[in-house]
């Protein structure tokens, strides 16, 4: 299923593929990976308990999506282990771990490179690049959405705001 024209990429107009995931829905499974002493994965099913961010970029390796990283991950920091934070991309998890020592990030990351079920089961997709759109999306300690942006020009940074209000609600 496709989202035709919701989103723009530097003014050019782009396709999300995949599903269009609701508030109130519960999130679809997924499988992505990081670089943990070698290749781990992480599921929907370890982040249940917790309420939960993802902070969804393009790439790391880009001036806005590492903005975001760095905002989220100074603004949860004071959240601590009461919330799971994860960033997630489909730059390469090597490449990923790379940025946060380099960037001093203790928020995780996790890459839907491998499978892209991610970006399907999400909605999140851009057809026509094969990345992700920009988003934030906060899942409750079941798992369901409560909070989601899709960022409609992906060059432009989320409502930092917004999210954190989401979150923090659900942290009590």
């Amino acid at each position: 299923m496709s989202q035709s024209g919701v989103i723009t990429f530097k003014g050019n107009p782009m396709t999300l593929a995949g599903s269009d995931l609701a508030i109130g829905q519960t999130a679809p499974d997924f499988k992505l990976h990081y670089a943990h002493e070698g290749l781990k994965e992480l599921t929907l099913a370890d982040l249940k308990g917790k309420p939960t961010i993802l902070s969804v970029v393009p790439s790391l390796d880009t001036a806005t999506c590492a903005v975001q990283t760095k905002t989220f991950n100074e603004k949860l920091g004071e959240l601590g282990d009461k919330i799971n934070a994860v960033t997630v991309s489909r730059d390469l998890p090597f490449a990923q771990v790379r940025f946060c020592g380099a960037e001093n990030i203790s928020m995780r990351t996790a890459s839907d490179y491998q499978t892209h079920e991610f970006g399907e089961a999400y909605g999140l997709e851009i057809e026509e690049l094969k990345l992700l759109s920009r988003a934030v999306l906060v899942l409750d300690a079941d798992g369901k959405v409560v909070y989601k942006q899709i960022v409609s020009e992906v060059t432009q940074e989320p409502d930092y705001a917004k999210a954190l209000e989401a979150l923090t609600a659900l942290v009590g």
